[in-house]
């Protein structure tokens, strides 16, 4: 069984449409496909549809954006097969929202230092999306001629953390969504904890057992944090987890569908702690 579990398509920040990551993943040999799409879970409907008929299983996710409020930093979390979705709605949808105010702000920013960029330009590019994205913006910029590496320093300079045009996104705190998901029976995974220094918190979260999971491979996570990881997921008894954080074309570091995937005792333990949660 090979599972990419971590992927993101245009209803979010992704350039290819669930539909597509369906052909992806058949030509991938992959088994099992995750759609966890930036605080939504809009596209899981349309992967599901293209999906049947084939091979291809299909786990309904989100990956959740939170902070830490005692580091201070970005935290994502990884939350599969809600059984009330309902209860979790409310959340993500607040926190796209707050994504679209910030974003917008930015955009109006960036029309002052470029004439030929206007705000409708970023509207119609996330039109599909549950929130404008950094992507949105820069493509917008990259289709009136300032820049033709629209995922290159000028991001940074302009919107990342740091940028001139930067305003800062009003995120959940983690524990608060994890809780929500758990109330939602959701399957909850730290995604990537080498990406924003997190490890510490994965590491006390799984000793405390607060969520079920370790995203243990993803391209982000050093050989250390992966060992680190790895050693908690086995002394907790948690699940490992791994996958490409597929982007299409909308990242600095390319790669396709199945960069990063589990596969035999892990993606077998995976699906069978999901079957239980859902009962028989």
């Amino acid at each position: 069984m090979e599972a990419d579990l971590h992927c993101h398509s245009t209803c979010s920040d992704g350039s290819a449409a669930p539909e597509l990551l369906v052909r992806y993943a058949l030509r991938q040999h992959l088994d099992v496909l995750a759609l966890t799409d930036h605080d939504t879970l809009a596209g899981t409907a349309r992967l599901q549809a293209a999906a049947e008929g084939t091979s291809l299983q299909i786990i309904p996710g989100a990956e959740c954006t939170t902070k830490d409020p005692q580091t201070g930093r970005s935290v994502h979390v990884l939350c599969y097969a809600l059984e009330k979705p309902c209860i979790l709605e409310p959340l993500l949808k607040e926190t796209s929202l707050n994504r679209r105010r910030a974003k917008l702000d930015m955009a109006e920013k960036l029309t002052k230092l470029y004439p030929e960029l206007a705000v409708e330009d970023v509207l119609a590019l996330s039109a599909e999306s549950a929130s404008i994205f950094e992507c949105h913006i820069m493509t917008a910029l990259a289709h009136a001629g300032v820049t033709n590496q629209p995922y290159g320093p000028l991001l940074d300079q302009l919107i990342g953390k740091h940028g001139t045009c930067h305003t800062p996104v009003v995120y959940p705190d983690t524990e608060t969504a994890i809780d929500l998901m758990h109330e939602a029976g959701g399957f909850v995974v730290i995604a990537h904890p080498g990406q924003f220094d997190s490890v510490a918190l994965t590491l006390r979260l799984a000793r405390e057992r607060r969520i079920e999971g370790i995203e243990c491979f993803h391209y982000r996570n050093t050989p250390t944090v992966i060992r680190q990881c790895l050693d908690a997921a086995d002394e907790y008894g948690l699940i490992v987890t791994g996958g490409s954080d597929f982007h299409g074309m909308h990242t600095k570091t390319p790669h396709p569908l199945g960069y990063r995937r589990i596969s035999g005792g892990h993606s077998q333990k995976f699906l069978s702690a999901i079957r239980r949660r859902k009962g028989p």
